[in-house]
C-alpha cells in the first residue's frame, strides 16, 4: 500500500503544475516534555527531554527508546504524526497549574509508593498488549498494586486458571484479542469461565484482530488500519502494506517500539480497548 504523508493537498488550494510536487507546510508546534518527534536529517526518533539555551540558541534534547540523547537546535527539521513542524519553545504560565494526570487520565498521586502487588491479575495475551498496558495505566496499577502478565496465547487458557486457583481474593481479569460472538476466542473464554468458581474471573475483549489495532491509526499517518488477506500474518502484512521492514521477529519488534512510541496518553486509543481494561481495573481491585 502507498500512502502520502502529507495529505492529498496540503495547500487546500491552486493545484500545482503537474511536474512540481506540492510542498507540506510547517505548522508551528510547541517542544512539550514526552513529545516524540523525529529529525528530519538524521531519522533521529525521540520524546522531548527538555528545551534549554545553549551557545546563545535555543535547543532540544530528544531521548530515543533506548535511553540514549542527541541535541537539536530547536526550530524547523522535525516531523510529528508524519506531518513536518517547526518547534518552538515550550510556553511558561504562572497560573496555577492544573492537576497533574497520568496516561490513563486519572489524577496523579504524588509521592505515593507503589503498593504491595495483590494476589489477583490482570492477564493479557502477549508481550505487546502488556507493555501497551504498562504505558497508559502503569502509574494506576502501581498505585492499585496490580500486575499485568502475559499469556502468551489464549488457547491454554482453562488450565492457566486450573494452575493459578482464582478465588474471591484471587480473582484474574482477562483481556483477550479479537473477542467477538462466534470466534475461536470467544469459546475459550467461555469454556475457561464455566470451569472457573463464580466471580472469581472476568474474561473481557476487544474486536480487534491484534492488539496494535487498539491505536488509533492516525497515529501512525494512517487513516485506517490496513485489511489483510487470511492467511497472511496479520502483523507482517501490516508492515509490508505501510512499507517498513517485515521479514524478521526483530523487524516486527521494532515496528511495535516505532508504534508504541506515538502513543502519549487514553486519548491515543480506541475506547473499545479503554473501557475493557478500565473495567479490568476494577474487577480486580474490587473490596
Amino acid at each position: 500500500m502507498s500512502f502520502d504523508r502529507y495529505g492529498s493537498d496540503v495547500l487546500g488550494g491552486t493545484p500545482a503544475p503537474s511536474h512540481h510536487r506540492a510542498r507540506p507546510v510547517s505548522r508551528p508546534q510547541t517542544a512539550d516534555r514526552g513529545l516524540v518527534v523525529e529529525e528530519v536529517q538524521t531519522g533521529w526518533v525521540g520524546a522531548v527531554v527538555r528545551v534549554e539555551k545553549s551557545g546563545g540558541m535555543h535547543v532540544v534534547v530528544l531521548e530515543d527508546r533506548a535511553g540514549r540523547t542527541r541535541t537539536f537546535p530547536l526550530g524547523p527539521g522535525f516531523w510529528v504524526d508524519g506531518e513536518p513542524v517547526v518547534l518552538t519553545p515550550p510556553v511558561t504560565s504562572r497560573a496555577p497549574a492544573a492537576p497533574a494526570r497520568t496516561a490513563s487520565g486519572s489524577r496523579a498521586v504524588v509521592g505515593q509508593r507503589a503498593r504491595v502487588a495483590r494476589g489477583s491479575r490482570i492477564w493479557v495475551e502477549g508481550k505487546h498488549d502488556a507493555e501497551l498496558v504498562e504505558k497508559v495505566w502503569g502509574d494506576d496499577l502501581r498505585v492499585e498494586g496490580v500486575v499485568v502478565e502475559p499469556l502468551h496465547g489464549v488457547d491454554d487458557l482453562a488450565a492457566a486458571l486450573a494452575d493459578f486457583g482464582p478465588t474471591p481474593q484471587r480473582r484474574v481479569g482477562v483481556l483477550v484479542d479479537h473477542l467477538v460472538p462466534g470466534s475461536k476466542e470467544r469459546r475459550i473464554a467461555d469454556e475457561a469461565l464455566r470451569r472457573s468458581p463464580a466471580g472469581t474471573v472476568l474474561v473481557l475483549g476487544h474486536p480487534y484482530v491484534d492488539v496494535w489495532q487498539a491505536v488509533k491509526p492516525a497515529r501512525i499517518g494512517l487513516e485506517r488500519w490496513p485489511v489483510i488477506e487470511r492467511g497472511t500474518e496479520w502483523k507482517r502484512g501490516i508492515l509490508r502494506e505501510l512499507g517498513w521492514p517485515a521479514e524478521s521477529a526483530e523487524d516486527v519488534g521494532r515496528a511495535w517500539q516505532r508504534i508504541l512510541g506515538t502513543v502519549r496518553s487514553y486519548a491515543d486509543l480506541e475506547p473499545s480497548l479503554l473501557g475493557r481494561v478500565e473495567e479490568l481495573i476494577d474487577f480486580v481491585t474490587a473490596p
